[in-house]
Parts: structure tokens; sequence; C-alpha cells
């Protein structure tokens, strides 16, 4: 078998355990979801700053009785005070059939209530009551611009430690990048660490080459935000092919007899939908019969 052949089995293979980001509420995005994505399809609920996060709960309860799987953002900075945070897990709970959550600091400079990080929302313990043990926690190949790189570490080491005396099973999923290396190389980092909990890398869906670039500004990715512009012919592979030159580039890290479809035990891909819920499952859908 060809290199080639070898890494579009590869794809082919890892997206089929793909999961997606919807915002809750864009009703058509989430009707699609119902209608498209297989059953068992992980579908991550995004709380955008200023939402009320009630609007998770509606969602949510329609994902879990269409077969699908809901994973509700929270973000700690957004939380306004203990009892909001224990209605809304409750809530999550008990009408939206939630069993697992992303647990994130929130795209806040400020914090809203009581909570500066996730690892705070974590040690309240309100979502392990309720018998959530499942939650996934964001990783940063590419570094935070707003955090150092010994302090994410040091804070990553903290929710590691904390998951494993408290018995819950931790997860990552990644921010996303325009190239493979700082992926390739942060996972490397990550395993050599003796860090082994299951990693979701994270990958803007097709998307015009503005679109991609305002999210990057947005989310602070600046290194491989250079991609698109001193690398011109790399981006527009990236408009025209979307994340598929970096799936690539991950498998081919993958050792020889590799036996998983990614390399270092990658759970599966996590597909930021900045182009358009459809437009990424219509390109999920025609990688995964290639």
């Amino acid at each position: 078998m060809t290199e080639t052949a070898t890494t579009s089995t590869s794809i082919a293979g890892t997206l089929r355990g793909y999961s997606i980001e919807v915002n809750p509420n864009e009703p058509k995005v989430v009707d699609a979801a119902l209608a498209r994505l297989d059953p068992g399809t992980e579908v991550f609920l995004t709380w955008i700053p200023g939402a009320n996060p009630m609007d998770l709960i509606g969602p949510a309860a329609k994902l879990r009785r269409a077969g699908l799987v809901p994973v509700p953002h929270v973000g700690a900075r957004h939380i306004t005070s203990a009892n909001q945070l224990e209605q809304l897990a409750a809530r999550l709970v008990g009408d939206g059939g939630v069993d697992r959550v992303l647990v994130i600091g929130g795209d806040r400079a400020k914090s809203a209530g009581p909570y500066g990080c996730s690892l705070a929302v974590m040690q309240t313990e309100i979502f392990q009551k309720l018998g959530i043990v499942r939650m996934a926690v964001a990783g940063f190949p590419e570094g935070n611009p707003n955090i150092s790189e010994i302090a994410l570490n040091e804070a990553l080491d903290s929710k590691l430690v904390f998951a494993r005396s408290a018995g819950l099973e931790l997860s990552i999923v990644t921010q996303f990048c325009f190239e493979a290396e700082p992926i390739v190389e942060w996972l490397r980092r990550i395993r050599a660490r003796g860090i082994d909990v299951p990693i979701r890398v994270g990958l803007a869906g097709p998307a015009g080459l503005i679109t991609l670039a305002r999210y990057a500004v947005r989310c602070g990715i600046g290194n491989s935000l250079r991609v698109l512009t001193e690398k011109p012919s790399f981006a527009k592979l990236l408009a025209e092919k979307g994340p598929e030159p970096i799936i690539r580039g991950v498998a081919c890290a993958a050792e020889p007899g590799n036996a998983t479809p990614m390399p270092f035990d990658i759970t599966g891909l996590h597909f930021f939908v900045f182009g358009g819920f459809n437009k990424t499952v219509e390109w999920v859908n025609a990688a995964r019969v290639q």
C-alpha cells in the first residue's frame, strides 16, 4: 500500500468517530444535526458569551432523543453564581439528558461570577453529584495568547490530578490549527509527559480564507494564522480541500505498524463549523467514502 493510500485510509477511519460543534441558538443548525448526523455522534453545544445558558437545555434534549450525544460547553467565567451553576447542571441532566460536558475557562477577560477557571467548576463537584463523570477540557497546541505555556501545563496537570482523585473520565479537545506541525509536536509532548487521556484534535471545517482568518484572530491562534498569509498556495489548498491537508500531515506522524487510524492514540477529530454546519458535514461524508 502506498503512503497516499495509507493516509487516505487513516483519514476515513478517523472521520467515522468525529465530533462537531453547533450553536444551540441556531434552530436550523440544530435541526440539520438531527437529520444528518449518525446516531452516537457527540455534538458540542457552544455557550456564546452573553447568551442565556438555559438555551442549552432544549437543543440538548432534542439531540438526546434523536440518538445523538449532547456535550454542552460550561464556560467557567460566564457563570454568574453558584446557584446558576447548580440550576444549569440540574436542568442539563434532568431535562436535557446530558451525561458529559466540556468545561472551559470561557472567552471573557473578567469573570462574571465566582469561577475563574475550569478547574474551579470541576472542584465544586456539582456535576459529579448529578452523575456526570465524563468531562472534557481544552488543549492548546499553539498555546494561548493570554496564558503562558508553563501556566497552561500546570493547569492541565492540576485538572488531571483532580480528575483522578474524583474518579472523573477526563478527555481533551484541542483548539483548531491551520497546519499539522504544532498539533503533532503538542501531541508528542503531551504523551511524553505520561498524559494518556483521550484526545480529540480540533479542526476548522471547510470555509473561505477570510472566514478562517477572522476566527483565527478571535480565537488567538496567531502562530498558524501566518499560514494564510505567508503560504498562499497552502492557504488556497485549505480553502479548496478543507482540513484534509492538516489531517494528512498528522496521520503521516504515525509510527510504522501503528494499528490505530491516527498517531498518539487520537480518539478522533472535532470540527468547528466556521464555514457552515452543512458544508462541514458534506465534506466529512465525502471524505469518508474516498
